[in-house]
């Protein structure tokens, strides 16, 4: 996992590896709601095509209701199955009529409006 932005004026640029038993861990302890879960696992059951990772993503927003930035790309990574590829989701839901972005106290939010 890889973290980029700043904090103030200083530059971050951190990765963290882990074990697959750490990141089952992590699974566990990190337990999304039933229907968030579904939306998830048939999202990622099955490659899809450009407008299936779409509906996909916007589901996933939809079923939380809203998501920090980084919260929604980690999951849009898990989704589309790379760091671009999620980016380029977050992009698309960011210039979405759907969804609200409002500035957060450290990354923006991203809240589902239907």
């Amino acid at each position: 996992m890889r973290i980029r932005g700043q904090i103030g004026d200083w530059p971050v640029d951190l990765t963290i590896e882990l074990e697959p038993e750490e990141w089952a861990q992590l699974r566990r302890q990190v337990e999304l709601p039933e229907p968030a879960q579904a939306a998830v696992a048939a999202a990622v059951a099955a490659p899809r095509p450009d407008d299936g990772q779409w509906t996909a993503a916007r589901d996933v927003l939809r079923l939380a209701g809203q998501l920090s930035g980084p919260q929604l790309l980690d999951r849009l990574e898990g989704l589309a199955g790379s760091t671009a590829a999620a980016k380029r989701l977050l992009v698309r839901l960011r210039h979405s009529s759907e969804v609200k972005v409002e500035s957060g106290v450290d990354a923006p939010v991203y809240h589902w409006v239907g």
